[in-house]
């Protein structure tokens, strides 16, 4: 259990806060390359830990990231115009370039003006379908770490961004939380639990969360790791045919400062909680695999077909208990949630949870140590932080043989990291049983 200061300390983010300077020293996505789909085209209003900032893509293709408020009079670039190889203010006609060059003052003709001074702008990289900024320290700007799904087609790569009105920490922990899996997205992952859910997913579908063993109460064995640590769910396998007993093992790795892994039989799903600010949260989901996918039906799969609940270009999750999280109460015996998908079930009960959730007051039991572990690393990365040492993962340039494993049957005898060698574990495992 958490005590309400470490509680304060985890989940502020805003500027001077050690958690906000914490995620300040890390690359962090601020919107999709889908949002800036061409050249001068309509800039897109960022907010990222408390700040706001406007992104922009040039006359060149080039992205841009800079204050929000315009330098002379503080007007918002996000009015403002994209056109020849800048952003533009509406107010009085001052141009900044994706570097913060100011490139024209109409209202002050001193060219030795302009070549003195500078727009606040922030390092920018395009990769695997997102824009990513660092906005710390200019002298600590750390390698930009590349992840598998920048890898292949883009077709290959399905790429969804949903602003959830509560804190980051909380999304994050329901992501780390396996014994949920079973019991809340029962209809996808477990439908014979408590025979509640009538509706029994297609088990050929490339989308298909369903775990392969009914078990809710996994025995977990958690590893550190340099960027954070991950972790085995295991569950009762079927025996071998020699009889030897197995493990059905999920393995989720969870990367410092706001990623996990989460494993699916046919492709990963790579997920970040980028806290705009105390209260409100976009979440990336980046599904990624071997073949092309269907936008339409992954859509449908995550529960985001629903236009009062969600929309593609304006990303709010608009679900607040005066709607009662969209849950439809009618329907409870058929979806065992009253819930349609997999993020309106996790995003409606994180958001359930009130903006904050009051950790203080948690009972917790053994299957919540994937969560308890998050914190420990979070607390520990802050400690580091605050005693000038590198922060968890920091220097890690590559990433991109990091993976999850989804249902495994591994016998007792072996290791389930064996399976994954990129993973950097230590092979110190700590056992929760169930």
């Amino acid at each position: 259990m958490l005590t309400a200061q470490e509680n304060q300390l985890l989940t502020r983010v805003g500027p001077g806060t050690a958690m906000g300077s914490l995620m300040r020293r890390y690359w962090l996505p601020v919107c999709t390359s889908a949002q800036l789909p061409k050249p001068d085209g309509d800039p897109v209003r960022v907010k990222l830990l408390g700040e706001n900032f406007v992104a922009f893509r040039n006359t060149a293709g080039n992205v841009g990231v800079l204050e929000e408020y315009c330098m002379h009079r503080r007007a918002s670039l996000a009015m403002g115009r994209v056109e020849e190889g800048g952003i533009r203010c509406l107010y009085h006609g001052w141009k900044f370039g994706v570097d913060g060059t100011i490139q024209e003052t109409p209202n002050h003709c001193d060219e030795r003006f302009r070549t003195r001074l500078k727009a606040p702008a922030f390092p920018v990289r395009e990769a695997g379908g997102m824009i990513w900024a660092y906005i710390g320290p200019k002298d600590k700007e750390p390698v930009f770490q590349r992840y598998e799904f920048f890898d292949g087609p883009d077709e290959n790569r399905c790429v969804f961004r949903i602003n959830i009105p509560c804190n980051f920490l909380q999304l994050w922990e329901g992501g780390t939380d396996s014994s949920h899996v079973g019991i809340l997205h029962c209809n996808l992952a477990n439908p014979d639990w408590k025979n509640k859910a009538s509706f029994v997913p297609d088990m050929e579908d490339y989308t298909s969360v369903a775990l392969a063993t009914g078990d809710n109460a996994p025995t977990l064995e958690i590893e550190n790791t340099p960027y954070g640590y991950h972790y085995g769910a295991k569950r009762q396998g079927p025996p071998l045919d020699d009889g030897s007993p197995t493990w059905s093992v999920r393995v989720t790795p969870v990367i410092m400062p706001t990623c996990r892994i989460i494993p699916l039989r046919e492709y990963q799903f790579f997920v970040f909680e980028v806290p705009q600010d105390d209260h409100k949260t976009s979440t990336y989901i980046i599904a990624h695999g071997p073949k092309p996918f269907d936008r339409v039906k992954m859509r449908a799969v995550l529960g985001l077909d629903n236009d009062r609940l969600w929309k593609e270009g304006d990303f709010e999750y608009r679900a607040t208990e005066d709607n009662r999280w969209f849950q439809d109460r009618s329907r409870i015996e058929e979806t065992w949630s009253g819930l349609a998908g997999l993020v309106p079930e996790d995003s409606s009960i994180s958001v359930s949870m009130g903006p904050i959730v009051e950790r203080e007051k948690e009972v917790l039991v053994a299957a919540d140590a994937a969560v308890v572990r998050l914190r420990e690393r979070l607390l520990e990365n802050l400690r580091r932080h605050e005693r000038g040492e590198e922060p968890l993962g920091l220097s890690i340039a590559d990433y991109s043989k990091v993976r999850s494993l989804a249902d495994t049957n591994v016998p007792h005898n072996e290791r389930w990291q064996d399976h994954l060698p990129g993973n950097l574990g230590s092979a110190r495992v700590s056992r929760v049983p169930a």
